[in-house]
């Protein structure tokens, strides 16, 4: 209460003192920061995958758009006439849903709770931390926006669907904070029940997924059942409710890092990926998918120790877990710390088997590649009989993705094992295999591919000249 009346005092003196503070939109500076990074790895990085080029397209489209939707805003409103009072500080658009923080200050709702589901835990104007991460609607300034607004001409959108919003919002939340109740309960088949529901209500509801970034408390209260549990194990069932949730809550962007830098998280997803049932395996896999996507939660998984199980998994080769664990291991591989774990865990000879035995082979010859960056997996390749196999998958293959991670490979294995040229070489000189693809490959393979061939070429005048 004392926080709301000073917010509600705080408003008045901004009122009356007819000041603001001008604060740059954070989600473009977060996208220039992500932009610039992946330009510099596609600059500096010959084998920069065409996945990065695309991430790099996003993030100037999502640039553009935040641009665009800024420029039609003061257009719309006029960029001087607004009241700074009347701006939220972090939009720095005027405000439809003001709504009071834990410190006092007043934000535009969904700007703030952006903001606070990005894991988040203090005020962005005054950089306290928050007590509670709870929203207070601040009706004195909607008022005064309002009364603006009518007296310039100007029309006040979205105000009933705002508290339509508040009122679904609302009845959310008493049900999710009634279900995260019942898994502390000492009834398992309450638990159960409760489990089986936030399974489906995170699965169909982007709102449930949102409650559980407002609370640093909400994920271990979801998965208590394990604690409780840690003598006797587990049920089944409710392992594979809990860890499905997860994957559910991790879907929603705002909450990767929250949901990753639980700390009974990762463990949890380890254990289950070593024992659970097999769709909680390979959702637990998926779970790791969608968590890496976030850069900074690649280093985070990768330290874990989460690698060798997923590779055991990955060797395993269930049918309906093979898609979810090769996703999350290609992911974590895109930082080199992790390449490095990936091979030392052996993921190299799996890769090679499966290959081998032409087991989806679009997604595991892509970590290949990943990997074919590293030393020692280079060295191992060579030695598991990586040429002969990758180039009949050239001979044999449709699918350019495919030849040019093969030709990629290759070249690692001839810049680093000199050896192999020899087996390149009668391989050219039988179905010009690299011939054909240095002329018909995409950009990528026809570079990798004239490379070979200029090193055969090189090699063969040497030869000559000595």
């Amino acid at each position: 209460m004392k926080d709301m009346i000073a917010g509600i005092s705080h408003s008045k003196r901004l009122i009356m003192a007819k000041t603001g503070v001008v604060e740059t939109d954070p989600r473009v500076a977060e996208l220039k920061k992500e932009l610039q990074r992946l330009v510099r790895t596609i600059v500096e990085d010959d084998d920069c995958s065409v996945e990065v080029m695309d991430r790099a397209r996003e993030a100037l489209c999502s640039i553009k758009d935040l641009k665009m939707k800024r420029s039609m805003s003061l257009k719309l409103h006029g960029a001087d006439s607004v009241p700074e009072e009347f701006r939220c500080p972090l939009s720095r658009e005027m405000m439809r849903d003001p709504v009071i923080l834990a410190t006092g200050q007043t934000y535009d709702r969904p700007f703030i709770q952006k903001w606070l589901k990005a894991g988040n835990r203090t005020c962005p104007r005054t950089q306290q931390v928050l007590s509670h991460t709870m929203l207070t609607p601040n009706h004195l300034i909607l008022e005064m926006i309002s009364q603006w607004c009518k007296n310039h001409g100007i029309e006040l959108t979205d105000s009933d669907q705002f508290n339509h919003e508040d009122q679904i919002m609302e009845a959310d939340r008493s049900r999710f904070i009634s279900l995260l109740e019942k898994m502390s309960s000492s009834s398992a088949l309450e638990q159960r029940e409760a489990a089986k529901e936030l399974r489906l209500l995170t699965k169909r509801m982007p709102s449930f997924r949102a409650l559980f970034g407002e609370s640093l408390d909400a994920i271990p209260q979801l998965l208590n059942p394990f604690s409780q549990n840690n003598n006797s194990g587990i049920h089944p069932d409710l392992q594979e409710d809990l860890i499905t949730t997860l994957l559910n809550l991790s879907i929603h962007d705002n909450n990767k890092k929250l949901v990753a830098e639980t700390p009974i998280v990762i463990p949890l997803l380890i254990e289950a990926l070593e024992s659970g049932t097999i769709e909680t395996r390979s959702n637990a896999a998926a779970t790791i998918f969608t968590l890496s996507a976030l850069d900074s939660n690649k280093a985070l998984i990768g330290e874990s120790g989460v690698l060798k199980p997923l590779i055991n998994l990955l060797e395993e080769g269930h049918p309906s877990a093979m898609k979810d664990v090769a996703s999350a291991i290609f992911n974590l591989c895109i930082i080199h710390e992790n390449k490095a774990r990936a091979v030392h865990e052996g993921a190299v000879k799996v890769l090679m088997k499966k290959i081998m035995n032409r087991t989806h082979v679009d997604e595991l010859l892509a970590i290949l590649a990943m990997l074919s960056t590293h030393q020692k997996a280079i060295e191992e390749m060579g030695n598991l009989g990586v040429v002969s196999c990758l180039l009949t998958i050239i001979r044999e293959s449709s699918c350019d993705r495919n030849k040019e991670n093969c030709i990629s490979i290759l070249h690692s294995v001839c810049l680093n094992n000199r050896t192999k040229l020899r087996e390149l070489r009668e391989e050219e000189n039988t179905f010009r295999t690299i011939s054909k693809l240095a002329q018909t490959g995409t950009a990528r393979a026809k570079r990798k591919a004239n490379g070979i061939l200029e090193r055969l070429r090189r090699a063969v005048n040497i030869t000559h000249t000595a």
